[in-house]
């Protein structure tokens, strides 16, 4: 029986990271029609925020404002923070400064960060020397099919350090994530991420004034891609990536953002015109192989 609920899990995983690597697609149609990227991440909270709203009426754990402790309050705000609007600054502030394809390899490091983390803090016995070396394959999968046969990859240390600063909010995020299990409902805490993630970026704004009109939110591109970024990215995604990562822990959860550069691949054929070659089939079969190997006991 628990096989077979595991299964759920981590189809639920897949589906997530299939879904979070199109989102670099939609994010890039929205940017294209003029959008700053800390507008889309906030009206994508938004949008899951009200969403969420009426199942949180639902049950009574679901319906608490507040946290049970001041400490446990703070670490939902950092949820907000991690999970959120610093991640977000950090990880397209990056674009300004380094390559996209710097970008995605390094957010790319963050299931191995995962792991060092959780045997330094968490002493997760299920982090191995043999987990390690497949999600090394993987992250090599990501290479290729990132750079897609070519092998121009420069240094930009601003850009590839606020890069590294996204990928460690994310594996913070996580390690709080896990601090959660069993306290309080999925439901409420994904609630507090979207809360507080807004809450968050709101100062960002003073800095660099809002830019989005009625007129581009009233073209059937952004209103299509918005939607999917909060209804199905956000308020789906984040409430199964945390129900996920309540069962199936931070380590194997994170080995699905390996998935995001292939689906951001396949999607960007279409869409964006770009190309899926032998390379990009190659790099998919090592990130796929590396997955499956990394997370087999």
């Amino acid at each position: 029986m628990t096989k077979s609920k595991n299964f759920w899990f981590h189809a639920m995983g897949t589906a997530v990271g299939i879904v979070w690597g199109v989102t670099f697609v939609s994010s890039k149609v929205l940017i294209n029609a003029g959008m700053q990227p800390a507008e889309i991440m906030t009206l994508r909270f938004v949008l899951a925020y009200l969403c969420l709203l009426p199942f949180s009426l639902i049950h009574r754990e679901d319906r608490r404002l507040f946290a049970a402790s001041l400490k446990d309050e703070l670490l939902l705000v950092l949820l907000g923070v991690t999970g959120g609007s610093l991640y977000f600054l950090l990880e397209n502030t990056a674009l300004v400064y380094t390559q996209a394809s710097n970008v995605s390899i390094l957010i790319a490091t963050t299931p191995l960060w995962t792991m060092l983390a959780s045997a330094l803090f968490l002493k997760d016995s299920r982090v191995t020397l043999r987990a390690a070396l497949f999600s090394l394959i993987s992250l090599a999968g990501v290479v290729i099919v990132v750079l897609n046969g070519q092998v121009v990859l420069h240094l930009h240390p601003l850009g590839d350090l606020l890069t590294l600063g996204a990928a460690f909010t994310w594996v913070l995020y996580s390690m709080i994530l896990k601090y959660f299990d069993g306290k309080y409902s999925v439901t409420m805490i994904t609630r507090k991420v979207f809360f507080y993630g807004i809450l968050t970026m709101l100062p960002f704004f003073a800095v660099r004034p809002w830019g989005t009109t009625w007129a581009m939110l009233a073209q059937p591109s952004v209103v299509i891609n918005l939607l999917f970024l909060g209804l199905v990215a956000s308020f789906l995604g984040y409430l199964g990536w945390n129900k996920a990562q309540e069962r199936l822990g931070p380590v194997a959860m994170n080995l699905y953002l390996y998935i995001n550069p292939i689906a951001t691949a396949v999607v960007a054929v279409p869409v964006l015109g770009e190309r899926f070659t032998i390379m990009s089939v190659l790099g998919s079969l090592l990130i796929l192989g590396g997955m499956y190997f990394a997370m087999k006991e």
